[in-house]
């Protein structure tokens, strides 16, 4: 049956108009996106064949093109449309970041350290640096490597700091391999750099650990 003969509530336009987003599953969200289905399937049914076929809603949004254009309903020009959403969903967390939004909406810092992040190769240790009152100043990645004193500098994150004028930060760095649980050498790290900053009234306010999921040190107690 075609998406406009189903009732109003369950199709999925009129239902993220009546309930929000949060109400959708992710094959909804996707038909949204699709808009249309093939022969004899809906944009429901093409959704979720995609969702099978790539395994998660995360996977299908970081496959290359090659292999999203080649899906049944897909082709370049959903591969370009998917990567301007993309973009612009980034563009719109680092404005509201810059806002001052860091400490109000932890939500958006965890999902935007883990959109910068998360899929980098190798691992990349970032720094967000903050105001008195906890507004972003400057999002910068610092060094690339393995994570430990040999590769992390304290005085580099500290010429930072005061480059920016900064009182706070908020560290991250990314685990290529998924595994976002904290390791011994990140500990040591981040009881270097909180001991570095101290000296010049800079606080720590958190370390992020971004893999498949994105683990806190403040949540963790580990801070």
């Amino acid at each position: 049956m075609p998406i406009k003969n189903w009732p109003a509530d369950e199709r999925p336009r009129e239902k993220l108009l009546l309930r929000g987003a949060q109400a959708l599953s992710d094959a909804e969200l996707l038909a949204i996106f699709l808009r249309t289905g093939t022969r004899g399937k809906t944009a429901v049914d093409l959704a979720r064949e995609l969702l099978h076929e790539f395994g998660s809603l995360r996977a299908l949004f970081e496959a290359d093109e090659a292999h999203f254009c080649q899906a049944n309903g897909l082709g370049q020009a959903k591969y370009v449309q998917l990567q301007a959403v993309l973009a612009m969903s980034s563009r719109y967390l680092q404005e509201r970041l810059a806002r001052g939004v860091a400490l109000s909406d932890p939500d958006s810092v965890r999902f935007y350290l883990s959109t910068r992040l998360r899929d980098k190769p190798a691992e990349v240790f970032a720094c967000l640096f903050l105001d008195n009152r906890h507004h972003v100043i400057q999002y910068e990645e610092l060094f690339h490597g393995t994570i430990d004193s040999a590769t992390i500098y304290p005085r580099e994150v500290v010429r930072n700091a005061l480059k920016h004028n900064a009182a706070a930060v908020i560290f991250a760095h990314n685990h290529p391999s998924g595994n976002a649980e904290p390791s011994q050498a990140d500990e040591q790290i981040t009881q270097k750099l909180k001991q570095a900053l101290a000296l010049i009234d800079v606080r720590v306010l958190d370390h992020f650990v971004v893999g498949e999921q994105v683990v806190s040190f403040a949540e963790r107690g580990l801070l």
